[in-house]
């Protein structure tokens, strides 16, 4: 006891305040409530044992985390109520296009996969802290293995360069995963018109420090429309096309 009281006097002396903490509690769930497995401590529905497996399959491919891949897998769900095309900018080695691909099969619409298939182009060393080269251990080859169909349309080459002839697609979801200002900003210009009402795109790169690029492209794009970028506690930014 007069060690503590030494120490505690020590501490006032030096600023400092010494408070006991109550205990942490688990968190407090309504009797009986749905899945109450997935509380952890929130509803996390990308728990759950179906969602797992479908991500499980994905893993081995992908950079995107379980909760991102249930955002992406919802919208595309709602996607199929709208009409227009599925793309996909920035492919990697094809595991949320696996996901995607899988929900769309039956849909009868067309899904578009725009990537180099090489790894990272130049990249604006003021802007971006990916480098040229990066997530280069990917190829079209290893893709078009995973992810097939005649549905399915890929697109090698730089953004924008690989948008020429698509000027008259009409999109109800685009998922926009590169990760640099110049692509980023390059997908907004084209994509963003060509959404239908009701359409979004999402931007995995928006929330992460090592995508500043993705975000500034994002906002400076959007300060000039009557749409704003929905930031998700996942990283991720949604933006929904409401206007004509």
């Amino acid at each position: 006891m007069i060690a503590k009281r030494v120490l505690k006097g020590a501490l006032r002396a030096a600023g400092f305040e010494v408070r006991r903490l109550p205990p942490v509690e688990d968190p407090i769930l309504a009797p009986d409530i749905p899945d109450g497995e997935l509380y952890q401590p929130i509803y996390s529905p990308w728990l759950a044992p179906k969602f797992a497996i479908e991500f499980a399959r994905i893993e081995p491919y992908t950079l995107v985390s379980a909760d991102r891949c249930y955002v992406l897998a919802s919208l595309v769900s709602q996607a199929l109520e709208l009409r227009g095309e599925v793309w996909e900018c920035g492919v990697y080695r094809g595991g949320t296009a696996i996901m995607l691909a899988g929900r769309l099969a039956s849909s009868g619409r067309t899904f578009r996969l725009f990537d180099t298939f090489e790894g990272m182009p130049e990249t604006d060393a003021t802007r971006d802290w990916h480098k040229l080269g990066d997530f280069r251990d990917t190829s079209i080859e290893a893709v078009q293995s995973r992810v097939s169909g005649d549905f399915v349309q890929f697109h090698k080459g730089l953004i924008p360069d690989t948008f020429r002839g698509l000027e008259s697609a009409q999109i109800a979801f685009a998922h926009v995963d590169v990760d640099i200002y110049s692509a980023v900003l390059a997908c907004c210009e084209f994509i963003f018109p060509r959404l239908c009402v009701g359409g979004f795109m999402v931007f995995d790169d928006y929330g992460f420090a090592t995508c500043p690029g993705a975000r500034a492209a994002v906002d400076e794009f959007f300060a000039e429309q009557s749409s704003v970028p929905l930031a998700l506690p996942t990283g991720q930014a949604v933006v929904f096309r409401s206007l004509e």
